[in-house]
C-alpha cells in the first residue's frame, strides 16, 4: 500500500487558463498529504491529474518508479473519493461497494464469496455493519461519505485520492469524520492525497502540506514548518491566525479504535 506518487513539472490549461503552471511534488509512501488552497488554486485539478481523470498538457506522474502517463485509467488502480460521494443511488450499500470488484475483466475479477467476503470487512472497518442492504438515499451524508471510501478502498488502490471529502457536511459531523479518516489512514496505510480549502482540516489531519496558489505550489511542509516558517508572503498571510496547539488538542481527544484485519483481495 506504500507507493511513492512524484509529480513532475505538469502543465494545464483551460483555454488561456492555466490552472497547473509546472507543478512538481513528491508524497512518501503510506503518507497522508493535504493540497490547500484558496479557490482556483489548481489544487483539484492536480489531483485529477494524478488519477488520470484530467488529460495533462505536459509533465508526468510516476507511482514508485512507474509512469502512470503510460497506463489506463484502470491500470492506474486509483481509489478516488469525490465531495458528493458519486453513488450508484440504484444500487444498495453492498452492490456501491463490490463495483469495482464486479467490474474487474473476468481473468482478475475475485469470486462472488471473495467479493461479499471483502465488503463486509470493508463495512467494518468504515463502522457501517449491518448496513449492507440499504441505498444511499436511506443513510446520512456522513455514512453515504463512509460507503464511498470503502468503495475506494475496495480495489486494494495504489494511491487513495480525496477531492474536498467533508465539503458537504456540517461542522460537528466533519469534525468527527475528520479524526475517524486520520485513525483509518494508520489503520490501513495507504498514500494518500486529498483536497481541502480547510486550513483547520489539512493542518489536523496531514502528515504534510503542499499550499497552492494561482497553479503553482508555494510551500511544502510539515503544519508546523508551514505556520513557524512560511515560506513566501502568500503563505504568510495565507496561514495568519492558525492556531496549531489547539488544533492538536482537540485532534488528540479519543477516537474510536479500528482492531479488525482486513481480508486482502488478490
Amino acid at each position: 500500500m506504500s507507493v511513492t506518487v512524484s509529480v513532475k513539472h505538469i502543465e494545464k490549461n483551460f483555454g488561456r487558463f492555466p490552472a497547473l503552471r509546472g507543478v512538481s511534488l513528491n508524497v512518501d509512501g503510506g503518507e497522508l498529504l493535504a493540497l490547500l488552497g484558496p479557490s482556483g488554486s489548481g489544487k483539484t485539478t492536480l489531483l485529477r491529474a494524478i488519477a488520470g481523470l484530467e488529460e495533462i498538457d505536459a509533465g508526468e506522474v510516476f507511482f514508485d518508479d512507474i509512469n502512470a502517463n503510460q497506463l489506463t485509467l484502470r491500470e492506474r488502480r486509483i481509489g478516488f473519493v469525490f465531495q458528493q460521494y458519486a453513488l450508484f443511488k440504484h444500487m444498495s450499500v453492498m452492490d456501491n461497494i463490490a463495483f469495482g470488484l464486479r467490474a474487474r475483466p473476468r481473468a482478475s475479477r475475485p469470486t462472488k464469496a471473495t467479493i461479499h467476503a471483502r465488503v463486509l470487512d470493508l463495512l467494518n472497518l468504515v463502522q457501517l455493519d449491518g448496513l449492507e442492504a440499504r441505498f444511499p438515499a436511506q443513510l446520512s451524508g456522513g455514512q453515504r461519505q463512509r460507503v464511498a471510501l470503502a468503495r475506494a478502498l475496495a480495489i486494494e488502490p495504489r494511491v487513495l485520492l480525496l477531492d474536498e471529502p467533508f465539503g458537504a457536511l456540517d461542522a460537528k459531523v466533519r469534525k468527527d469524520l475528520r479524526r475517524w479518516l486520520r485513525e483509518l489512514h494508520q489503520r490501513t496505510g495507504h498514500t494518500t492525497l486529498f483536497v481541502t480549502h480547510d486550513q483547520e482540516e489539512a493542518f489536523e489531519l496531514a502528515d504534510r502540506v503542499a499550499i497552492l496558489n494561482k497553479g503553482k505550489i508555494e510551500q511544502v511542509g510539515t503544519p508546523a514548518q508551514i505556520v513557524n516558517h512560511p515560506a513566501t508572503e502568500f503563505v504568510a498571510e495565507f496561514v495568519d491566525g492558525i492556531d496549531l496547539k489547539r488544533i492538536n488538542t482537540e485532534a488528540s481527544s479519543p477516537a474510536v479504535r479500528l482492531t479488525r484485519n482486513l481480508k486482502i483481495v488478490s
